[in-house]
């Protein structure tokens, strides 16, 4: 087994990479694969010098695992945070790696960053990553809500009353 530490880089089993572009592989799971030398910054130079790019996203997913062994429980969080990147990144980064050891098991915390190697310089930006369109609320209560919270519009001008009436009466008590 892969000793999975920080920097390692992970491709899925079916990535597009440029043509003469080789990187020797190790099978993780669930279709990702260890790149066996090199981090991103490396990676990163053999892509743009074949005219491609690597584009990295800003947000790192967090997931936590546990295990016998501190490698058990990585990769039991590494398995958790590659299965919440979207199919539309193709490369991660594990960026950091806590660990915390208990009597009978490790817990990991594993934090790793999307990227995506492709040939075009702007990222394709799929219809489920759209903002939802803005709809606007409507100021009044749905039918049926005065019945069913008769005093719901009345309680803000008794807040208001007591909250004027204690404020008058500590003024006269000091």
């Amino acid at each position: 087994m892969h000793t999975i530490a920080e920097l390692n880089m992970l491709l899925r089993a079916r990535v597009e990479l440029p043509v003469g572009l080789k990187l020797a592989t190790d099978e993780f799971r669930e279709g990702w694969n260890f790149v066996r030398t090199g981090d991103a910054r490396r990676l990163e130079k053999k892509i743009q010098t074949r005219g491609w790019n690597f584009i990295k996203i800003a947000d790192g997913l967090l997931r936590s695992g546990v295990g016998e062994t501190s490698q058990e429980a990585i990769a039991s969080a590494l398995k958790l945070a590659l299965r919440r990147v979207s199919e539309h990144f193709n490369v991660v980064e594990v960026e950091h790696i806590e660990l915390t050891q208990y009597p009978w098991f490790f817990l990991a915390r594993v934090r790793v960053y999307p990227y995506r190697i492709q040939q075009d310089a702007v990222l394709p930006v799929p219809d489920e990553a759209l903002p939802d369109p803005i709809s606007f609320r409507s100021r009044r209560l749905p039918d049926g809500a005065a019945e069913s919270f008769p005093h719901f519009g009345s309680a803000m001008p008794l807040l208001k009353e007591m909250l004027v009436s204690s404020r008058s009466s500590e003024a006269r008590t000091q």
